[in-house]
């Protein structure tokens, strides 16, 4: 198991240690008021783990500190783990970016989009472009997710069952063919919304691979990189160690415990989109691969040249998230921010009001957990805890700011 602990002295890579308690003092107020149950952040440079800290509990009723070791439901932090998968692949030659999805999953080879009338009984028209690969790994196929209840498609993939989770007892093949039955929201390549499009792109990698997606990650990124601890479910060995899910009481905005899919038992539906869990250690080494260029410690998923280009700006006429993208829900703007292939990625701080360099890239998870790696400044920075959703509180800003007012050298 990857330990998650400091390297290294702060200021030896241009970081003041005074500066950087302030993440600790400044994340501590929110266990001390009960809007968080416990959390653990931890902030690199140049390679070395420059700074860790952690408060609170990863289970309150029992009072279990959070630990190094700790286990986090990832949630959308999957993403960039199956982007990477995929584009090993496509380094192998198994695809081409532009090539249509349907070569592979036959369900989405006539997709319909949405224009009008009430989800019980939409209008639709053909799509007049294909759903191809990279549609997939921007999130500009049109597919979007039931919990953003923002759209009449919105409400029809709730009416499928699909809204948190899915219908017990489906596979990711068959929940794929049930979303390539209901409508997109705009025909491919057009717009940008947050969807499932990347559960798709994990049953693209099984299709091409021919191998189950936690078999493909186990094999092909996770034991590479010595991330034994990130998997898709958590046996009993291990149970004492997840922190327990919660959200926030409309009341008095306390953490709560939360209902959500189990992660005790494998899961039927392997989601690429939103299925891991892991530590913060496990992580970290992710992040490490991608600071480096696609390479850690002698293995390389990725080449050099395929990670800068993962990590600039896909969305179409070089647009940002704000002009491009529908509405969503979100703890920060989404101005100057673009999305490559599974990362968000910042293209002017200063648009956004949020403190950063230009060319960092990253992403979070539902349970308000959050990454980003800054090339510029050879910097990582990550936050675990197990709050839902998201956009609770301003974590991920404020965390931001934090952590780039440590740096104090040239």
């Amino acid at each position: 198991m990857p330990e998650i602990k400091p390297e290294i002295d702060p200021e030896a890579v241009g970081l003041s240690a005074a500066r950087l308690a302030r993440i600790d003092s400044h994340f501590a107020r929110y266990v001390d008021d009960g809007r968080l149950a416990g959390w653990l952040a931890v902030v690199t440079r140049r390679g070395a783990v420059a700074h860790v800290a952690s408060a609170g509990a990863r289970d309150l009723a029992s009072g279990s500190p959070v630990e190094a070791d700790t286990l986090w439901r990832l949630y959308s932090m999957t993403k960039p783990v199956t982007s990477v998968a995929a584009m090993m692949l496509h380094e192998e030659g198994a695809f081409d970016l532009n090539d249509p999805v349907a070569r592979w999953i036959p369900s989405l080879a006539s997709p319909q989009v949405y224009v009008g009338g009430p989800a019980a009984k939409p209008v639709t028209r053909p799509a007049t472009e294909p759903i191809r690969v990279w549609h997939l790994l921007t999130h500009t196929a049109g597919f979007t997710y039931g919990f953003h209840h923002l759209h009449p498609v919105d409400a029809m993939y709730r009416q499928a069952g699909y809204e948190w989770g899915s219908p017990a007892g489906i596979d990711l093949a068959a929940v794929v063919d049930d979303w390539a039955g209901l409508p997109l929201l705009f025909d491919p390549g057009t717009e940008w919304a947050y969807s499932v499009a990347t559960d798709v792109l994990g049953r693209l990698v099984e299709v091409v691979s021919g191998q189950p997606l936690d078999e493909h990650f186990r094999t092909r990124i996770l034991e590479p990189l010595g991330m034994t601890d990130t998997t898709f479910w958590v046996d009993d060995a291990s149970a004492g160690r997840l922190a327990t899910l919660y959200t926030a009481d409309p009341l008095t905005k306390k953490a709560v415990p939360a209902a959500g899919r189990s992660v005790r038992t494998p899961p039927t539906l392997l989601s690429g989109g939103g299925g891991l869990v892991g530590t913060a250690g496990d992580y970290h080494r992710f992040t490490q691969m991608l600071l480096r260029g696609g390479e850690l410690d002698g293995t390389r998923l990725l080449g050099r040249r395929t990670v800068a280009f993962m990590t600039r700006n896909h969305l179409p006429g070089g647009r940002d998230l704000h002009e491009l993208g529908r509405p969503l829900h979100a703890e920060s703007p989404f101005l100057g921010v673009g999305f490559g292939l599974g990362f968000s990625v910042t293209l002017d701080p200063v648009a956004g009001r949020v403190v950063g360099s230009a060319g960092e890239y990253g992403w979070g998870g539902a349970a308000s957990t959050a990454f980003w790696v800054d090339p510029a400044e050879e910097l990582t920075a990550m936050f675990f805890t197990q709050l839902m959703p998201s956009s609770t509180h301003p974590i991920r800003p404020q965390l931001r700011a934090l952590v780039y007012q440590s740096i104090v050298d040239g």
